[in-house]
């Protein structure tokens, strides 16, 4: 790392010393942008990288809600509000138990730069809460996401904040937060994505992520004259991005073989059988090991970790963060996979990265090869200014464009500083470059 950066670096690190995930990201970008900062000293001179590691505004809030047995519960809210140089700020709201400010800067600041690759208008904030929806019937979701709204409407707008869902937050959370937001608004604006078709929402948004990695790893592959045709693929996670990447997967012929959920993983040599899990995930929000009870092919093993010790040519991490470290990185080289796709946000290590980089493995990042939902999001806020609706085919076609438009900046950036096919340092240097021009254009503010 450049040593203005390191000293930049170190003051981050001592301003935000419990906030790991935060810290990590910040790291992985600076490190990255050293050449950038040796060629062109004016984002020094001019403070643009310490403003943009300072979120513009950070929103903490109490969410009290009363659960079906009439006791009062009460979450903590988060918004960051991180970055709006190009764009109204946009990013999900993640509701998890493990949902802290740390976590929230973490992913807002990736969003930055996601947002800023997809080539659309919009700034990087993320949101949500400790909240944990597992288990909860839909009365308590409901008065959740209503007493959630209440308090953070007054900080949304259509070209001041919108929100999408994330990890904990689908169709049905949006729906109730956004039958709140109406209704305290009193107007029928485009705030909140991932909305249904049927009240404003754009088709293709549910598939989107999943759909964009594939097609992420589709342009990637094609540098080394591969195909997703004919590959055997391990998926992470069985939530809207990891279903939506395994149906993309088996369009383009190739061949899921397991993936998993927060107790543990399948297997199936055969195949995964995607109606069996969109069934139990998307219909009855059940647990991943109903599976093996429709398809004895399969089996079922608790715990995460395992799934990247099975043999394949493909992995795409779609869980969460930190899942696929060193040791499991090393597995993968040792039976041959030749791709690494990120679905989840910041879901391999520093450490893994390096190795799978250092081994040859082509590896796509989660800033570019996840842009796919924000990306529809965009689109999604686009028809709703506009008043009208694009078909399925219109939507997953700009889609299509804007990925391979992502793959396009991050790889000849890459190569032109001298890295290349490292779409780490390609990605966060194109889309670090944009944002810090309009920055620098706006002015000391």
């Amino acid at each position: 790392m450049n040593k203005d950066l390191v000293e930049i670096f170190n003051s981050v690190k001592f301003k935000n010393s419990n906030e790991p995930e935060f810290i990590q990201a910040v790291e992985e970008v600076l490190t990255s942008l050293s050449p950038v900062i040796e060629s062109d000293k004016k984002y020094l001179k001019n403070g643009v990288i310490e403003k943009l590691l300072e979120p513009e505004r950070q929103i903490i809030f109490r969410v009290p809600w009363i659960d079906d047995k009439g006791k009062v519960q009460v979450n903590r809210g988060f918004r960051v509000q991180f970055n709006s140089a190009i764009g109204p700020y946009k990013g999900g709201l993640r509701f998890h138990p493990s949902v802290n400010l740390g976590v929230i800067k973490f992913l807002g600041f990736e969003q930055i730069f996601k947002n800023s690759l997809t080539g659309l208008p919009l700034g990087g904030g993320k949101g949500g809460s400790d909240f944990d929806p597992k288990g909860k019937s839909d009365g308590e979701i409901m008065r959740f996401c209503q007493s959630f709204i209440l308090e953070l409407w007054r900080h949304l707008g259509p070209d001041t904040d919108v929100p999408a869902g994330d990890i904990g937050v689908g169709g049905r959370e949006i729906g109730y937060m956004y039958g709140m937001y109406r209704k305290v608004k009193n107007d029928y604006t485009g705030v909140l994505t991932g909305k249904s078709p049927g009240w404003g929402g754009s088709l293709a948004r549910k598939e989107a992520t999943g759909y964009g990695l594939l097609y992420f790893m589709e342009e990637m592959l094609a540098t080394k004259s591969e195909k997703v045709d004919g590959k055997v693929v391990t998926i992470s996670g069985s939530g809207n991005v990891a279903i939506y990447a395994a149906e993309k997967t088996a369009m383009l012929g190739g061949k899921v073989i397991a993936m998993s959920d927060s107790d543990g993983f399948i297997h199936d040599p055969q195949g995964i059988d995607l109606d069996i899990i969109k069934n139990i995930k998307e219909h009855n929000r059940g647990r991943i090991k109903e599976y093996i009870i429709e398809r004895p092919s399969a089996s079922y093993f608790i715990g995460c970790e395992g799934i990247w010790a099975i043999p394949t040519d493909i992995a795409l991490p779609c869980a969460t963060q930190n899942e696929l470290g060193f040791s499991h990185a090393s597995v993968l080289i040792k039976n041959g996979c030749i791709a690494v796709g990120e679905g989840a946000n910041m879901p391999t290590t520093p450490e893994a990265i390096s190795t799978l980089q250092n081994a040859g493995v082509l590896f796509a990042p989660a800033k570019a090869s996840n842009a796919g939902g924000v990306a529809t999001s965009g689109l999604e806020m686009s028809q709703n200014s506009l008043r009208m609706s694009w078909t399925f085919e219109e939507v997953d076609m700009k889609l299509k464009n804007i990925m391979k438009n992502i793959h396009s900046d991050a790889f000849e950036t890459a190569k032109k500083y001298g890295k290349q096919n490292d779409l780490v340092m390609g990605a966060n240097i194109a889309g670090f470059i944009k944002v810090a021009e309009a920055m620098d254009a706006l002015g000391n503010i």
